[in-house]
């Protein structure tokens, strides 16, 4: 076994002693697809911010890339660019496992993948269930080009598509399944109208706040029901569902004390994380702060916050806590989503709030 099958067997055993990988088919794909055939560059990010490109002429590179951690590959949305925000990337090996199989995908059935980055998960599908099977789609047609020319290079011919993942793919619908490699703010309506009923959405929940994987079982309409699942997954948002920047304000603010740490509220290891973003929709974070688009926003001083804007934004956070007690503190698997024709919510019980 030469250098590169080796680190794959171990990222894929890696992955099957961590419980991400349960089909058999699925440990076949990670052992055997080449993940550095998609990533002959990348760039990671150095303890002091700044990005370094990594080739394949990088004595590290191989390593790198068969380690568990995802790699940024594009930023702003351009070639040429270092720095900035991450707009196309390979993800984390861990959660494209725990997204596949998800997805209970099986041979034979039909894939639409929005998202393609840089082809390797496209490349799994296509070992996993079949090359005519797979449909995939990226809104910038360099990334879609590239990631055609690497996955005929290493011998998988999938239907590349460049065009608005928002929309699917209506010329081969309808689909069995449709996997989202990227984050959407609301369901695109036209992903379920392009699933057959029956059939799984899998994607994640772009919410700055309490992000989360959700599994949709299509009613092929348009609308749908399933869950949130219990593994937390945050991939960078479909282009068109990125959420403006909110700015933290000055002027006039009010100051109190508090007993509630900010990790509780934006962690993602907290338990509460989750139903925060249901109280604090749209609102972002920093390692201090939170602000919303809006103007409102709260910094953090561990014993008191500092509020201002037309809302309090930690008032919002502390009643969330008690209501989310009231509630018996559920966590994010408890939560339904459904996606009907007066609108998308988030579902607990007979309990529902609008996405």
């Amino acid at each position: 076994m030469d250098d590169a099958g080796a680190l794959r067997a171990e990222l894929a055993d890696h992955l099957l002693g961590h419980g991400v990988l349960r089909d058999a088919k699925w440990l076949k794909a990670f052992r055997d697809v080449p993940r550095h055939g998609f990533l002959p560059r990348f760039y990671r990010q150095l303890p002091g911010g700044d990005w370094e490109l990594v080739t394949d002429e990088h004595p590290d590179w191989l390593k790198l890339v068969y380690s568990d951690r995802v790699w940024a590959t594009q930023f702003d949305g351009d070639d040429t660019v270092i720095g900035g925000t991450p707009t196309c990337s390979s993800s984390m090996p861990t959660i494209m496992a725990i997204m596949l199989e998800a997805l209970d995908v099986h041979n034979g059935q039909t894939v639409l993948e929005v998202g393609t980055g840089t082809g390797y998960n496209a490349a799994l599908l296509c070992h996993a269930v079949g090359e005519d099977n797979i449909t995939t789609i990226d809104v910038d047609p360099n990334i879609s080009r590239r990631a055609r020319e690497r996955l005929r290079r290493n011998g998988f011919f999938p239907m590349c598509v460049a065009g608005d993942g928002a929309l699917g793919h209506p010329g081969r619908a309808p689909y069995d399944r449709l996997l989202a490699t990227c984050s959407v703010a609301t369901i695109p309506p036209a992903w379920l109208a392009q699933v057959r009923p029956g059939g799984l959405v899998v994607t994640t929940l772009h919410r700055p706040i309490g992000a989360g994987l959700v599994r949709i079982v299509s009613n092929g309409d348009g609308t749908g029901e399933g869950r949130v699942l219990v593994e937390d997954g945050r991939f960078m948002p479909l282009r068109a569902h990125a959420h403006p920047p909110a700015l933290a304000g000055s002027g006039t603010f009010d100051r109190r004390a508090t007993t509630l740490p900010l990790n509780t509220v934006v962690d993602p290891a907290s338990p509460f994380e989750f139903f925060a973003g249901i109280a604090l929709t749209g609102v972002v974070a920093g390692h201090d702060w939170l602000a919303h688009p809006d103007g409102s926003w709260v910094h953090h001083h561990g014993s008191h916050v500092d509020q201002g804007g037309p809302r309090r934004l930690w008032d919002l956070a502390e009643r969330a806590v008690a209501e989310w007690h009231e509630l018996g503190r559920p966590r994010r698997q408890q939560f339904g989503i459904a996606v009907a024709p007066d609108g998308q919510f988030l579902t607990l019980g007979d309990r529902r709030w609008q996405l």
